[in-house]
């Protein structure tokens, strides 16, 4: 098929793709309704140098970023976030729904943390970047003064967002998803029909020859109407005559 036929299938059959972008709509809707609500909150902790003139802290600062990370994600400052908060969860599950990345640049750690309990979850943030603050100034008691670097909070954890499901998003990929799929369907049952000879068209597709005339469909109706009607013309013909 060349692409005016193409075009001619699509407007022919549309209504599936409609349908079928409908439905995938209608269950991605569905979809998100029925999963329970994840919300997040963020908090960004800054390190810098005790002496904003020395490039070897500023280096140093750069170094550490990465092992900030991970002190954050471990068991031992994840349990004292449990204890504090009185959580029901174990370490390891708390710690599957907090995220750290930090930024050289600026040298700064931003953590997410995320919930279902969207009350707790500022707090969950809030409790584990002030944990890992102490921490760090307990570690600094042993250093000399002059190389500590410094780690304080920028800002308290922010109010819960939420995080998922993403409702608006869901729809609309689903209702993509589902005209793409409604317009696979489409040629997958031009595909099959392909064989079939049912337009003038297909004839010289088919056949490779020109159609000069084609046959008109008469109805069952249109066929028992017409003897009928032949019938009482010539009654009526043969009472004229008499």
């Amino acid at each position: 098929m060349d692409l005016r036929e193409y075009g001619r299938v699509l407007i022919r059959r549309g209504w599936i793709v409609v349908v079928v972008a409908l439905v995938g709509a209608l269950g991605a809707l569905l979809f998100s309704r029925i999963q329970t609500p994840v919300y997040r909150s963020t908090i960004m902790l800054l390190a810098k140098p005790s002496r904003s003139s020395d490039y070897g802290q500023g280096l140093a600062i750069k170094n550490s970023l990465r092992q900030y990370a991970k002190q954050l994600q471990t068991k031992t400052i994840a349990q004292q976030v449990v204890d504090q908060l009185q959580l029901d969860l174990a370490p390891a599950k708390f710690l599957g729904g907090v995220e750290v990345s930090s930024d050289e640049a600026d040298g700064t750690v931003t953590i997410a943390v995320k919930s279902p309990n969207e009350q707790m979850v500022p707090r969950m943030a809030q409790t584990l970047a002030e944990n890992f603050v102490i921490l760090h100034q307990q570690e600094n008691l042993q250093m000399d003064q002059n190389d500590r670097i410094l780690v304080n909070i920028l800002d308290n954890a922010t109010p819960p967002e939420k995080f998922s499901p993403k409702t608006t998003i869901n729809v609309i990929a689903g209702a993509i998803l589902g005209g793409l799929a409604g317009v696979l369907a489409i040629f997958i049952v031009e595909y099959i029909q392909s064989g079939y000879i049912r337009k003038p068209e297909d004839v010289e597709r088919s056949l490779n020859l020109t159609t000069l005339g084609a046959i008109p469909n008469i109805s069952t109706q249109a066929t028992k109407t017409k003897p009928r009607a032949a019938a009482k013309q010539t009654a009526s013909n043969s009472a004229s005559a008499q």
